[in-house]
């Protein structure tokens, strides 16, 4: 008996412990909240002005992602990575950098009314745990952003003055060794100062407007043409040639694709401007779209003319692009680039440092960290204790730790919260709406009405044309009521596929339209979707380190062991495709669900096992401590948590209502006591006035119970509304 209650007790705690990793965020707390104190202009009452513009959001969007990434990352993938097959690590880099901004875009348009960020929308939808992990990986991508750009702009200032910053701090102050991998490194002052001034700048209120990030990026795009037409005087082709194009391997690309999606980052700032845009359910993908590509043909361009015009071993790792043009002689085209380098490389520093505080303001707001990192200063309207410590935190990093590392460090920190994003995607669109709204749903029956007659022309059509209609004259009605894959519209698949495209359904066992999820498929989706995201990493492990690494018998075993898994992998699919979709219409949803979301995954874990064994040891050790903070105080001092305390207490300082109340009552007594009976009658207007009397009564009897809950109200109203109608019918009778 001890023991099972000891199993009862656990398995209590366990549930409790569940319950709150899970809880979410009411969505009505997102509208208008003190979040919004960080945008506000000064005297401002109302919500975010809807200001920007398509362009502002691909200049936004622009800014962030060229700067260090074209004049930092392109040389130092290209020098120790990858060589000239930096131009392939890119391309990879943005095709999961755009698989990942899809669902970002999508998860952005779920929550209305956020300043935004992943850590928002997660805390919403999915759940605290999960909200804490992105908002804390989130915080690493902004901290060594800062960092980093504070280090790169250290570099560009060292390499105009030919290195003789550095020289003066080794001499000086001497290195430092086991920061970085394994080479000695210097204590860069010059990279704290700039991180410092910054900071100061963010926390004093003066923040990196539109107008400022728009000049700057003509100023990037001016120093772009020019680097690439003035590179073709000076390009080189036996720079490609006797195996020089791949000098690392395929291996060397991946790894080199793994830290340029460094470079790729900026888009989610896109994402989280949806309240300030025009229209943002048009701006916002259509804008992480345009930057995307630009930011790759801006990579690709450069990375083309620096390894044609520069040996890949002898490019240089600080300031590649302003050297490039120095190797050859031509100085102005060095300090050309420069120019741009500055206008580049401020952008960045900026665009990492100003989210960097908002995110830790909502966490800390939300009682996830400590809450003294909340405060607003009322005179700049800014978290400045949260700009103070983030950017003193990034100073030191930019101090202390090599350019190269920091990019390192920042990539997985972003490859691991873009494929929580995709998980929490690929969750929420076969979750079951909890709340619908009827006018919501009688358009969405109407739609679905619709759909079945576009759908049975479309079937009239198939079956005249191809003159395949066994599986169309066998089909039941609303059978062919369906989306293209869950994903929209499926005029465009069913013309390609032809009468295939309801056999391939039925083989499948997709589920029709009008079938909604359940909490049961919900959970099915979910188990799923959980093990298609760790057996993605336990395939690339085996892939990568069985696989590629490995010779003879144990290459075989590992072949066979990667096929199975991938085999399961699809069988995940599979099983989440037989499952009913979400009805609720978003005003953009990322294309080809389940398998984009699965993509971003898979690519995504990918490219974070190339990253380097230190690389995840860092990161290790950073959520260790994130983990820590969370089990220690996080969960314990969290907003939902003390509100769920305070209504446990409220509602426990009540007494019971039925103490007085005598239960000896039986269907067979009497209503009334036996001396009303013996009273003279007074005629039809007595009963009559009687069951008004009895609903004045029966009112300022509800009255009385305002005090206690719902549920003890709504069991005295049956109760009492029972006891005066049958009153009632014994006046009468």
């Amino acid at each position: 008996m001890a023991a099972w209650l000891g199993r009862v007790s656990l398995g209590d705690a366990w549930y409790n412990m569940y319950s709150r990793l899970l809880r979410t965020k009411p969505v009505g707390s997102m509208a208008h909240s003190s979040d919004d104190l960080t945008e506000l202009a000064e005297g401002s009452a109302v919500g975010l002005a809807k200001v920007l513009t398509t362009v502002d959001l691909v200049s936004l969007g622009v800014g962030s992602c060229v700067g260090t990434g074209m004049y930092v990352v392109a040389g130092l993938v290209a020098k120790a990575m990858a060589g000239p097959g930096v131009i392939l690590s890119f391309i990879i880099a943005a095709v999961a950098s755009i698989l990942s901004g899809v669902c970002y875009a999508e998860f952005g348009v779920r929550v209305p009314k956020t300043t935004g960020s992943a850590y928002t929308y997660s805390y919403v939808t999915v759940g605290e745990f999960v909200a804490f992990f992105i908002g804390w990986n989130l915080i690493l991508e902004y901290l060594i952003g800062t960092a980093a750009g504070a280090s790169a702009l250290s570099n560009m200032f060292d390499s105009l003055a030919n290195h003789s910053i550095s020289d003066f701090m080794i001499t000086h102050l001497g290195t430092v060794r086991g920061l970085g991998k394994g080479e000695d490194t210097y204590l860069d002052v010059l990279a704290l100062v700039i991180a410092l001034v910054v900071t100061a700048v963010i926390a004093l209120g003066v923040r990196n407007t539109v107008g400022f990030n728009n000049v700057l990026n003509v100023v990037n795009l001016v120093v772009w043409v020019f680097m690439i037409i003035a590179g073709l005087f000076f390009i080189s082709s036996s720079n490609w040639e006797g195996g020089k194009f791949l000098p690392y391997g395929w291996s060397g690309v991946m790894q080199g694709a793994a830290t340029c999606f460094y470079a790729f980052i900026g888009f989610d700032i896109i994402a989280t401007t949806g309240e300030e845009a025009k229209n943002p359910n048009t701006s916002i993908p259509y804008a992480i779209t345009v930057s995307l590509v630009t930011c790759l043909t801006a990579y690709v361009s450069v990375s083309v003319i620096l390894t044609l015009m520069v040996p890949y071993n002898l490019i240089d790792g600080s300031a590649p692009l302003m050297e490039m043009f120095a190797v050859h002689g031509f100085m102005w085209g060095k300090y050309t680039v420069a120019v741009g380098s500055i206008a580049g490389l401020t952008v960045s520093l900026l665009g990492s440092l100003f989210p960097m505080p908002r995110v830790i303001y909502a966490m800390a707001r939300d009682g996830l960290l400590f809450r003294f990192l909340s405060h607003v200063t009322a005179l700049t309207h800014t978290p400045t204790v949260a700009c103070v410590v983030s950017g003193s935190l990034a100073a030191v990093l930019a101090l202390l730790v090599s350019l190269r590392d920091l990019i390192e460090m920042m990539s997985i920190g972003t490859l691991l919260a873009y494929t929580l994003v995709s998980v929490c995607v690929l969750l929420l669109r076969y979750q079951p709406d909890e709340q619908t709204d009827t006018h919501q749903f009688d358009s969405e029956v109407q739609d679905m009405d619709s759909l079945k007659h576009e759908d049975a022309k479309d079937d009239q059509i198939l079956t005249e044309n191809d003159g395949s209609s066994s599986y169309h004259t066998g089909r039941t009605e609303g059978e062919g009521d369906d989306s293209d894959f869950h994903t929209g519209h499926a005029s465009l698949l069913k013309r390609l596929l032809g009468g295939h495209y309801y056999t391939l359904r039925l083989r499948l066992g997709m589920p029709d339209v009008s079938v909604r999820p359940t909490p049961a498929t919900g959970r099915i989706v979910t188990r799923c979707t959980l093990s298609l995201f760790f057996m993605s990493f336990l395939l690339w492990s085996t892939i990568i380190f069985g696989v590629e690494q490995g010779t003879g018998a144990g290459a075989v075993i590992s072949g066979l062991m990667a096929t199975m898994m991938a085999g399961s992998l699809g069988k995940l699919l599979i099983m989440i495709i037989q499952q009913p979709e979400s009805t609720r219409s978003l005003p953009y949803m990322a294309p080809c669900v389940p398998f984009v979301p699965a993509a971003a995954i898979l690519v995504n874990s990918y490219l974070m096992l190339k990253l380097s064994p230190l690389t995840w040891a860092r990161f290790t050790i950073w959520c260790l401590i994130g983990l820590l903070i969370y089990i220690c105080y996080g969960v314990w001092h969290s907003t939902l948590e003390l509100n769920a305390r305070e209504q446990q207490a409220h509602a426990s300082s009540y007494q019971r209502y039925d103490d007085h109340l005598d239960d000896t009552f039986s269907p067979g007594d009497d209503l009334y006591p036996q001396e009303q009976d013996e009273r003279p009658y007074q005629g039809y207007q007595q009963r009559k006035e009687g069951p008004e009397r009895s609903q004045q009564q029966m009112q300022t009897f509800q009255n009385s119970l305002t005090c206690l809950g719902r549920k003890q109200l709504d069991f005295f109203t049956s109760a009492s509304a029972t006891f005066w109608t049958r009153s009632e019918m014994c006046l009468r009778t």
